[in-house]
């Protein structure tokens, strides 16, 4: 039997009706080959640092990427069976045994998101345009084992072929950034910047927290023995960060409440915290929220654009999460308030000069009801691109009939596309680009939009506002 091969349709994801897709490809055309602005993300800065050449497709493309690991265990494959890096009841697969199982579970990805980013992973950055399957998987396997012994396929490598103009890392707050210092210093043709995630030292309850802490005044050089002290280090930290580059930080947080507790209440917990005692649940959230008022701001000070990701019950399943770790596809959207939640920071900072803040959700229903609003009004507040289960066509398209019409283009921060698969950043930003061009060319066959206005709102959104948004280059005000 004869292998299938993949199609590339060129005109993916434009719409169906001849007129509206002919004004799409010209918007896409004009966009397609433009550098590519990632300005939040999760790829490891050692990647780039090391330039170690790729193990197997299985590492490159299925391990570390919970979209795919996900599903396939919906499919009712074990996690154990492709997590080697913990001791588990069930003898984890080969890399190769892996890749026949994700060969196998194929179909499963139909309609899905992941199959447009791995056919362009395949056919756009390996060459190989054979389809996955049980008959195909040993083929493909050595296939991308030869192109992974290529000199031409080491990250370095790849990250100029691929046009990145700027890679954001996610960074812990002790990072000593010492990859970072050897990318700058690595001519890559493009900047790769840290962003510092303090999520860790927000989380006063979680196991783990008293460990990060110390950690943490380690990488400060200081004591912390009051919640003072470890403001300071985080402001000396956010400089230290600032010199390394970095624009943002960015708070993984459960709801978007951001509200000051009293400055005694507030000590008084980080007190009992670090001395083991235990914190309840609201008094955690409560801790939570002050410490984002508290970076709110230092960010209305030096000038760090604040990153919210709400909405999200991580490591959903406790069993999973304390076996295998967080990032193993059990995070799971929920339901989340945004006006009243963030009514004291906006209150406080939502019109100072130097605050910024960028808006994200999983929450659909607070697109229209409350984000676009909130972006349509505060000059600091503007809507990050979808995110996580809504990083999709669909979605996307979604995302702009919702909140355009209320805050516009400019109030929106552009594409970032928050991976950890080094090897889908293009894909994911190509997907993006043909949908902005696809919603731009109903304007423009509606009479929204002239045709030389939806060109220039293409280019602003593939590149101009992600520069603006994140203070790349020359600083922009609306």
């Amino acid at each position: 039997m004869t292998a299938a091969t993949i199609a590339r349709d060129p005109d993916l994801l434009l719409p169906p009706e001849p007129r509206v897709r002919a004004i799409a490809r010209e918007l896409y055309e004009c966009i397609r080959g433009l550098p590519i602005v990632s300005l939040h993300g999760h790829v490891d800065a050692a990647l780039l640092a090391e330039d170690h050449q790729f193990h197997s497709a299985t590492t490159l493309l299925i391990t570390d990427d919970h979209y795919i690991t996900r599903l396939l265990v919906s499919q009712g494959v074990p996690l154990d069976a492709f997590d080697w890096r913990r001791p588990t009841a069930v003898e984890p697969l080969s890399d190769r045994d892996v890749w026949r199982t994700f060969c196998q579970y194929w179909p499963a990805f139909r309609g899905t998101p992941t199959r447009t980013w791995l056919e362009h992973e395949l056919v756009e950055v390996l060459g190989i345009d054979r389809e996955p399957s049980e008959e195909t998987a040993d083929l493909l396997f050595d296939e991308i084992a030869e192109r992974l012994a290529d000199p031409a396929f080491r990250p370095r490598a790849l990250f100029e072929r691929f046009g990145i103009e700027v890679l954001a890392t996610t960074d812990e707050p002790w990072s000593d950034l010492s990859q970072h210092a050897v990318l700058r210093d690595a001519s890559l043709g493009g900047d790769v910047i840290p962003t510092m995630r303090p999520d860790r030292l927000f989380e006063i309850a979680a196991y783990g927290w008293r460990a990060a802490v110390g950690e943490f005044a380690h990488a400060a050089g200081t004591d912390i023995r009051v919640l003072d002290d470890m403001l300071h280090a985080l402001v000396r930290r956010r400089a230290e960060f600032q010199a390394a580059g970095a624009t943002a930080t960015d708070h993984g947080t459960p709801t978007l409440r951001v509200a000051r507790m009293p400055d005694r209440v507030a000590d008084e917990l980080f007190r009992r915290a670090l001395d083991g005692e235990r914190i309840d649940a609201a008094e955690a959230a409560a801790f939570r929220a002050h410490l984002l008022f508290e970076s709110a701001q230092m960010a209305a000070t030096d000038g760090l654009v604040m990153q919210l990701h709400p909405g999200v019950l991580r490591g959903a399943d406790r069993r999973v999460a304390a076996r295998h770790g967080e990032d193993r596809g059990f995070d799971i959207p929920f339901a989340i308030d945004a006006a009243h939640s963030l009514r004291p920071m906006l209150e406080a900072y939502g019109f100072a000069g130097r605050f910024r803040c960028v808006l994200y959700t999983l929450d659909e229903t607070l697109w229209a009801r409350e984000l676009a609003p909130l972006a349509g009004v505060y000059p600091s507040v503007f809507l990050g691109a979808p995110w996580w289960f809504h990083d999709s066509p669909n979605a996307m398209l979604r995302f702009r009939r919702a909140v355009t019409e209320t805050a516009g283009f400019q109030n929106t921060a552009g594409f970032v596309d928050d991976t950890r698969a080094f090897l889908s950043i293009p894909a994911r930003h190509d997907v993006a680009r043909r949908v902005d061009a696809a919603y731009l060319a109903e304007l423009v066959a509606a009479g929204l939009l002239g045709r030389d206005e939806a060109l220039e709102v293409a280019v602003d959104l593939t590149v101009g506002l992600p520069r603006r948004v994140f203070r790349r280059g020359e600083e922009g005000h609306r």
